[in-house]
């Protein structure tokens, strides 16, 4: 397989390495500075460096554009315009609005790995980095092409990843959410921290705990990727602050009025929501050991494998592995798809049966 990756920085360059060393893929890489295209090289992360995104893109079947979210449109628009008719398309953001636009060409798919480390650069790059990780993709129903959608599955799965299908505006919801409001948060908690001390003395805080210390964590992060993020995706920003300032309006009024047992309901329901939401990784887990495969017959339309993967994955069916198998009149065609765990199966074959798709467990 032949992969072109555009920004060489440590997400770039660890589906480099993790593409050569796991999928057997060549790998061309481009980046704007030729240092970080020359690091990228010596480091093993790609086989052959480019000088321009459409030197990259020539002749590459998958493409990954993984620049900076605020350089996401313009890469994603010019790799488009020099990518061949059967070539997939996907970026790296983590926020889908930006690239929006890119979603009316069937050759393009959103992607998002919820992967990363503290320290940024090709330098920082591993192959293992996405291993079992989730990996968002948003297809958009009606437009993406199925086989390009397999092509771009079973790569990212072959990567250590979970690929799992979302609509881009849940997407960025929930990324405002366990993502960019945490950061917000940490911000404003070292920031009030600070002005409890008294602002610019030289006193630290004594004896900081813990949890101030994994709350804080992310404080500051690097402004040069962080202010594109929290613009891009400024809209479902405002909205989860509104509503975190309502229920920090809600747990104000609890403590004024010294209510313990409504202090002790909210405590134990946090616990359990996180420990909800920890254990099914947000989008669902795999369940048990077994893998059922389903077949469901389709009919050869753009947009249809979008459909059934949003589906099961706004229902939180993580599809493991899929296939596709073209009728030889190429009218119509059968999915094979496996899931783990026999709970998963079911709901995902219920799933498919609604959407009025004939499906059989194999």
């Amino acid at each position: 397989m032949r992969v072109a990756i555009l920004g060489l920085g440590l997400i770039g360059g660890s589906i480099g390495l993790a593409a050569r060393a796991r999928s057997g893929a060549q790998v061309r890489g481009y980046d704007p500075d030729p240092d970080v295209g020359a690091r990228a090289l010596a480091l093993g992360a790609i086989d052959e460096r480019a000088a321009s995104v459409s030197e990259a893109v020539r002749d590459a079947e998958v493409v990954f554009a993984a620049a900076p979210v605020g350089a996401l449109p313009g890469a994603v628009a010019e790799a488009l315009a020099a990518a061949g008719a059967d070539c997939v398309v996907s970026d790296v953001g983590s926020t889908k609005r930006v690239v929006a636009d890119a979603c009316a060409d069937e050759r393009f798919i959103g992607g998002h790995p919820l992967a990363g480390a503290e320290s940024a650069g090709v330098e920082h790059a591993r192959e293992d980095l996405f291993d079992g990780a989730t990996w968002y993709l948003t297809p958009a129903t009606g437009k993406t092409a199925g086989v390009l959608y397999e092509r771009l599955h079973r790569l990212l799965s072959s990567l250590g990843a979970r690929p799992t299908a979302i609509d881009a505006e849940t997407h960025d919801r929930v990324m405002a959410c366990v993502s960019q409001l945490p950061h917000v948060l940490a911000n404003l908690l070292a920031a009030q921290a600070v002005a409890v001390l008294g602002g610019d003395g030289p006193e630290r805080l004594p004896a900081v705990g813990p949890s101030f210390r994994d709350a804080t964590r992310v404080a500051g992060s690097n402004s040069a990727i962080w202010t594109d993020i929290y613009l891009s995706n400024r809209d479902a920003l405002i909205a989860a602050l509104d509503e975190l300032v309502g229920r920090l309006v809600g747990v104000r009024a609890m403590l004024d009025s010294a209510d313990a047992d409504a202090v002790v309901g909210w405590n134990d329901a946090a616990r359990a929501d996180r420990d909800a939401l920890l254990g099914a990784g947000l989008v669902g887990g795999v369940g048990g050991d077994s893998i059922t495969e389903l077949r469901a017959s389709v009919p050869n339309r753009p947009g249809v494998i979008a459909e059934i993967a949003l589906a099961l994955g706004r229902a939180g069916v993580n599809i493991a592995d899929m296939a596709l198998s073209p009728s030889e009149d190429n009218r119509q065609g059968v999915v094979a798809l496996w899931v783990g765990g026999a709970e998963q199966a079911e709901r995902a074959r219920e799933l498919i049966a609604d959407l009025g798709f004939p499906v059989v467990a194999a």
